[in-house]
């Protein structure tokens, strides 16, 4: 990355069925990853009829750990921890696989019998490599807890790491920030300064940043000892995240992230043998390992 922001160019839109689509923003060629961030989804919106619904059936990680971020909507998480949290707007559900574990998302009955909209951001933080192997934890944190933080033109939730003189509660093994923020119209806000790499996620609205414009649903990425300035051209829903760089390259296949392909192999060994434990309450389906 340069010192100039960069538009992403090149996100891929997947169709999950039903009209539940996901624009996948990271990894991708001009970025591989941002800070510890390695993969950044934008999840729909998209909106269910009644009786379905969102049903990601369980799977393994390892070597990251996965945040979800909703605007609309609730999933129930259930991992092989036995932890089980329904997340709605304004929560966090961080879980940190370290050696190994698996998980399901999905629709939780009450909001499938209604229908409903299902709207928000799901990221992979990669491990520092010292953590890579550690033990699996699960922590789910209400609104209440998450740090906001109010200037002129300017509303933001830090929803990890730290940003803006505030620490989040959730606990993370790297420097790194994580916000939704909120801009009026015209706007402007500078980046966090303690951090050397940086992404600007618009999810509504339209920002410049420093020369380059970016629209809804665009992503721009930036690194360097400064950054320049966003300016709101409407009222916008942000998504800024980044920190320091990555200790060394990682490989990503499927949902397992690794700093070496052997550490790879044996996770897709392990899944496919059946030695990943199985999620408590939801153990009678798993999503094979890709041929």
């Amino acid at each position: 990355m340069k010192a100039a922001p960069m538009l992403i160019a090149d996100a891929r839109v997947h169709d999950l069925g039903d009209g539940f689509m996901v624009r996948r923003m990271l990894p991708v060629l001009q970025a591989r990853h941002v800070g510890p961030f390695v993969f950044f989804d934008h999840i729909g919106p998209a909106t269910f009829a009644a009786g379905k619904g969102m049903d990601v059936r369980p799977h393994p990680h390892i070597g990251l750990a996965t945040v979800t971020w909703l605007f609309d909507g609730v999933i129930r998480h259930r991992d092989s921890l036995g932890s089980l949290a329904d997340i709605r707007p304004g929560e966090v559900n961080w879980m940190t696989s370290g050696h190994g574990i698996a998980h399901s998302e999905r629709t939780p009955p009450e909001a499938r019998q209604g229908g409903q909209l299902l709207h928000g951001i799901q990221v992979w933080v990669a491990l520092p490599q010292a953590d890579a192997e550690v033990d699996p934890e699960f922590h789910h944190h209400d609104r209440a807890a998450l740090p906001k933080i109010r200037r002129p033109g300017m509303e933001a939730v830090l929803i990890a790491g730290t940003a803006y003189g505030e620490r989040s509660p959730v606990k993370v093994f790297a420097p790194m920030f994580f916000l939704e923020v909120q801009l009026a119209a015209g706007a402007e806000l500078a980046l966090p300064t303690e951090h050397s790499e940086r992404g600007v996620h618009v999810v509504e609205g339209a920002i410049r940043w420093g020369e380059l414009e970016v629209g809804a649903q665009q992503m721009a990425v930036q690194a360097g000892p400064t950054a320049p300035p966003l300016r709101a051209h409407e009222a916008s829903r942000l998504m800024l995240f980044g920190g320091a760089p990555l200790d060394g390259e990682r490989h990503l296949w499927w949902n397992f992230v690794a700093s070496t392909r052997e550490r790879i192999e044996q996770a897709k060994a392990d899944w496919r043998e059946g030695r990943f434990p199985k999620v408590p309450g939801d153990d009678k389906e798993f999503i094979p390992l890709p041929e």
